[in-house]
């Protein structure tokens, strides 16, 4: 079995030094593991709590009853409509709403 390593933002075979394919297509390289970093610490706005990881932001989200903000679930698909709040921020209404 081969043994892949990361060369120059490529995965390649250690001993041959050939690029990772696929068995579907073999002319395209495959696609690297990606690797996210964690979320720098912050208190919570909704209780204090300090949060250090995302583990710990997704169990504030739900022990609060909060979701992570979506603009496919606001009704107004995260435009802006009101002018008062869009002024208040700085803000542009959207050009439907005008």
């Amino acid at each position: 079995m081969a043994v892949y390593v990361r060369k120059n933002g490529v995965m390649v075979d250690k001993a041959t030094g050939s690029p990772m394919l696929t068995d579907a297509d073999r002319a395209k390289p495959i696609a690297v593991p990606f690797v996210m970093s964690d979320i720098p610490e912050y208190r919570s706005p909704i209780d204090g709590r300090l949060i250090g990881s995302r583990t710990q932001r997704r169990d504030d989200l739900k022990r609060n009853g909060c979701v992570e903000y979506e603009p496919s679930i606001s009704p107004t698909k995260g435009k802006i409509r009101n002018k008062a709040f869009a002024a208040k921020r700085s803000l542009k209404v959207s050009e439907e709403y005008l």
